[in-house]
């Protein structure tokens, strides 16, 4: 019984905050919405992206300092009250380009403090043997939301507010998270002198090679996961004739290879060392990335985003937690660097928007992410050294 509560008022709330990490992928759904609505090119609906993304590149060490200042528990919840505010922005500023702009850099902000705060915070509730496994099942929470949001997006067409309705949905759940984590008995760390964190302090982390390739490949994920969020709907309209309802769902089957790849590879990581499973899961997505260039039928191209899906779904939380692992004693700082590698979903859409309108075809942004990804297999041997510490 003892156990029990502790999971329903120490684990899950905490895990609870990985649901609203989810929101982030609201861009790559959204953002075809948009453009279908104000009839606008990639290159500039590409925006949507760097409105969210770039406020990791800039306030994601700040965040550290303010981790350091008033505790890993008080700026995760603070996250959720600027995502409620971002997700409310759309019912009163919808019909403008301009709002969208405003609520995504919103959603941005707060999402970036919660990817500052979140993993350090888990660090506080699991002991550090289960830490790679339980950010690997708190990426599956991720993904659940991720997987739901495309799904409910198109079930919200037919009503009043139609796909926006999802704005208001997602803003009741970042109040229900709120008052969970409030509620509950997690506590802050103790407050820690403001002297003891700096902006030359962090970057200086960059000097470890070990540090300076994690966050190089959290540039690379976060940037190829946006692109294909982005782009496979697109390539499906290009390949199948899809209008942009019915090809948004095709990044359900995306979402839904990560939901059940993060829940399987939390488990197994519980269990096994990093290394291996990451090669293996490197191996998997470029092979679902490759098969996109030949597969014709829907289902096919769907079968393809869902491996590469399989094979993307742990990676983030690997290089999270060995990085953590490696600088145990800089946690936070740590943290807060590598979530600034999340400004890789700013820098890689803009990329993909202008070789598409180049080329005019969307095999052409798949090609971009493949060579990208070919960065994740050069690191393997940092990887394995960092895991077998």
């Amino acid at each position: 019984m003892g156990k029990d509560k502790t999971l329903f008022t120490t684990i899950l709330p905490v895990m609870f905050g990985f649901f609203i990490m989810g929101f982030v992928d609201l861009v790559g759904i959204c953002t075809n919405y948009i453009k279908t609505d104000f009839g606008m090119s990639d290159s500039l609906v590409s925006l949507i992206s760097v409105s969210c993304f770039i406020w990791f590149f800039l306030l994601s060490i700040p965040t550290g300092f303010l981790m350091n200042r008033y505790g890993r528990k008080n700026v995760v919840l603070w996250s959720f009250l600027v995502s409620f505010a971002a997700m409310m922005l759309p019912l009163f500023f919808g019909k403008s380009f301009a709002g969208y702009i405003i609520a995504f850099a919103l959603l941005g902000i707060g999402n970036t403090l919660l990817q500052v705060g979140m993993n350090p915070l888990v660090s506080e509730v699991v002991s550090p043997d289960k830490l790679t496994g339980t950010i690997n099942l708190g990426q599956f929470v991720k993904a659940v939301c991720s997987f739901l949001a495309p799904i409910i997006a198109a079930a919200c067409v037919g009503t009043a507010f139609g796909w926006r309705l999802i704005f208001p949905i997602y803003a009741a759940i970042s109040l229900l998270a709120t008052l969970w984590l409030w509620l509950s008995p997690v506590k802050s760390e103790p407050v820690l002198d403001a002297q003891t964190a700096s902006f030359g302090r962090t970057f200086s982390l960059l000097a470890d090679k070990t540090i300076l390739l994690f966050f190089i490949a959290i540039l690379v994920l976060v940037g190829v996961d946006v692109g294909m969020g982005v782009s496979f709907p697109k390539l499906l309209m290009e390949k199948c004739g899809f209008d942009v309802a019915d090809a948004g769902l095709g990044n359900s089957a995306y979402f839904l290879a990560r939901t059940v790849g993060a829940f399987c590879g939390g488990i197994i990581l519980m269990k096994i060392n990093e290394k291996r499973f990451y090669l293996v899961s490197i191996a998997v997505a470029a092979l679902g990335l490759a098969g996109m260039f030949v597969a014709k039928a829907p289902w096919l191209l769907v079968a393809c985003v869902a491996v590469f899906g399989l094979g993307y779904s742990n990676l983030f939380g690997i290089i999270f937690s060995l990085g953590l692992k490696h600088m145990p004693e800089k946690a936070n700082e740590v943290s807060a660097l590598l979530v600034t590698g999340v400004a890789g979903g700013a820098l890689i859409t803009p990329v993909l928007g202008l070789v598409t309108d180049m080329t005019h075809t969307q095999l052409a942004a798949i090609a971009v992410l493949l060579i990208f990804w070919m960065y994740m297999l050069s690191i393997y041997g940092t990887v394995s050294k960092t895991s077998s510490k």
